[in-house]
């Protein structure tokens, strides 16, 4: 375990945050930078406007080290946003929303063996992990019908294939139950120190980057088919929690996404836009660019305020006049789009530290987060006896 000793005569890692003095940053989440940056073997941090505090480690940050800390890029390997265009003829919020698959329940290869989103699957299913496809998960996860807002680079748009007012599937999700099976081999062992064998983590690593990439692909298409349009290649899918080898050290994302010369969707909320950017971050930001908002409140602080604020109608119609299709209420609450910092904040930064060009916003038609509470009784019912008759 040489590299412990190899610290002493290195110099201290460096740390820079991307952010504006009126961008709003907790002090833990800069804290846990810190945290991050006395790590053995830390080279560099650069943390994106949208920095918030993690289970350990900062969300929003992008991190080189000469040593592998597979609790820096956490369970949600593979994690990240892909965008699809999508033809359809008219987008009428109500009708669309009401046609969303159940997209917690996962494609089973036999049961669901004729189910015609498997078309996007070339090859074997990652690791063979086969439990969870097409499931698009809790939290921050999503699947949004979309539609392109104002376009501020038509020239670099165009060459993307879309122009105002088309409209996109956008996925947010990442490898369900396999990352975390990964993270959790490692610390049951070493905690959140590094891992021994390097080449061993990131062949699993690996798996979980493509399994999430393949599931995105596979809820389009689920989503797709299910309003009536052909599925597609995505024209964007950024991954931002995962680790690379670059320039010979271990370059750590955490809520971070890949900034050289990439298009990347940055995520807004259900309630505002998103921006579709042309990145081209260098060295300093660590080739990272801010993946979305940021969250602004913990989960119990949205919940407890939108509970004092909103009814679960009011936040089913949103600012832009989207529908979110969310039976879990508590959800509905925890991701509130004031729970979130302001997206055109996060943006702001990142054009003005040069790490990214904004080229149009994506405006939500349908945000689709857990099946309505009308397709899944059982869910609902067990909530009411957990809350007594009639609570909000």
């Amino acid at each position: 375990m040489s590299h412990h000793h190899a610290r002493r005569d290195a110099p201290p890692a460096t740390l820079r945050v991307f952010a504006s003095p009126t961008s709003w940053i907790e002090s833990d989440a800069v804290a846990q930078c810190h945290q991050v940056a006395a790590l053995d073997g830390m080279i560099h941090v650069a943390a994106m406007p949208d920095l918030h505090p993690g289970k350990g480690a900062p969300i929003g940050a992008a991190m080189a080290s000469s040593v592998l800390y597979p609790f820096l890029v956490g369970s949600d390997i593979g994690c990240g946003i892909a965008v699809f265009p999508l033809r359809l003829k008219r987008a009428v919020p109500e009708k669309l929303a009401a046609r969303f698959p159940d997209l917690d329940r996962a494609l089973d290869p036999e049961r669901d063996a004729d189910d015609p989103a498997w078309a996007v699957l070339a090859g074997d299913v990652p690791a063979g992990h086969v439990e969870g496809l097409g499931t698009v998960g809790r939290g921050n996860h999503f699947v949004e019908l979309a539609r392109f807002g104002t376009v501020f680079e038509p020239g670099h748009a165009s060459r993307l294939g879309l122009a105002a007012g088309d409209l996109v599937l956008v996925v947010h999700s990442g490898s369900r139950g396999l990352g975390e099976r990964i993270l959790r081999a490692h610390t049951e062992v070493h905690g959140a120190g590094p891992t021994p064998d390097p080449d061993a983590y990131l062949a699993r690593h690996d798996e979980a980057v493509r399994w999430g990439s393949l599931n995105r692909r596979l809820l389009a298409a689920r989503v797709a088919h299910a309003l009536g349009a052909e599925p597609t290649e995505p024209i964007v899918d950024q991954c931002h929690n995962l680790v690379e080898i670059r320039d010979g050290v271990y370059l750590h994302r955490k809520g971070a996404a890949p900034g050289d010369g990439r298009d990347v969707l940055v995520a807004g909320t259900r309630g505002t836009p998103s921006y579709l950017v042309a990145a081209h971050a260098g060295p300093d930001a660590n080739h990272s660019v801010a993946h979305g908002a940021g969250r602004k409140m913990s989960r119990a602080d949205a919940l407890r305020r939108g509970r004092a604020k909103h009814t679960v109608e009011e936040l089913r119609r949103t600012p832009v006049g989207s529908l979110v299709v969310c039976g879990d209420r508590q959800l509905l609450f925890e991701e509130a789009p004031s729970a979130y910092k302001r997206i055109e904040q996060v943006i702001r930064d990142l054009a003005e530290h040069d790490l990214a060009t904004p080229v149009a916003t994506t405006v939500p038609v349908v945000t689709y987060k857990t099946p309505d509470a009308g397709a899944t009784p059982r869910a609902e019912r067990r909530d009411n006896r957990r809350r007594g008759r009639g609570g909000s």
